[in-house]
């Protein structure tokens, strides 16, 4: 079964679930999290992973009762608006690994000289350093729609200071953000 995800990021938007297993409507869903590349396919917010169906990273997993038992997925019963929250604060999440990378983290996948351990990403690997922030703008845009969303039901965003200081820690390490100024 071929699903598109942003149809289902869409459709938890509108309080309709879909299992990405079956194919059918719930009004609630069991989410969890899962490193088994079994259920890569079932990860509606890593659709676009590089290491595809190889990939081991923790991801998040909706399926419906049915469907995770049936996958040995340990999760919680939530319905859409516990849903929506779950995936902003995923998505939160990898931005913040995403900042860890570029302000420390990457220097741990080179051999730096004496004088380039105080250098930044982009002087040394201009290539992943783009990588890296296509990235990180996709992961802004995604957090963005969720935001919005929250805005548009009248509903209060979990852990409203986050986004500043977020926002405040990659503007130090020099970078821009659609997060804000």
């Amino acid at each position: 079964m071929q699903i598109n995800w942003e149809d289902t990021i869409n459709k938890i938007l509108t309080d309709v679930m879909i299992c990405s297993r079956c194919g059918r409507d719930f009004d609630e869903m069991v989410i969890g999290y899962s490193r088994k590349p079994t259920l890569n396919r079932f990860a509606p917010r890593h659709k676009n992973c590089p290491r595809g169906d190889e990939c081991d990273a923790r991801k998040l997993i909706a399926l419906c009762e049915e469907c995770a038992r049936a996958e040995n997925l340990h999760g919680t019963p939530v319905d859409a608006i516990t849903a929506l929250e779950t995936y902003l604060l995923d998505c939160r999440r990898d931005l913040e690994e995403s900042l860890d990378y570029l302000a420390e983290y990457w220097r741990d996948d080179y051999e730096l000289t004496g004088d380039e351990v105080d250098a930044n990403l982009e002087d040394i690997d201009p290539d992943v350093f783009k990588e890296e922030t296509a990235w990180r703008q996709r992961l802004e845009e995604e957090y963005l729609r969720y935001h919005h969303e929250f805005r548009d039901r009248k509903r209060r965003i979990p852990g409203p200071g986050w986004r500043s200081e977020y926002v405040e820690e990659i503007r130090a390490l020099g970078y821009e953000t659609q997060l804000g100024d």
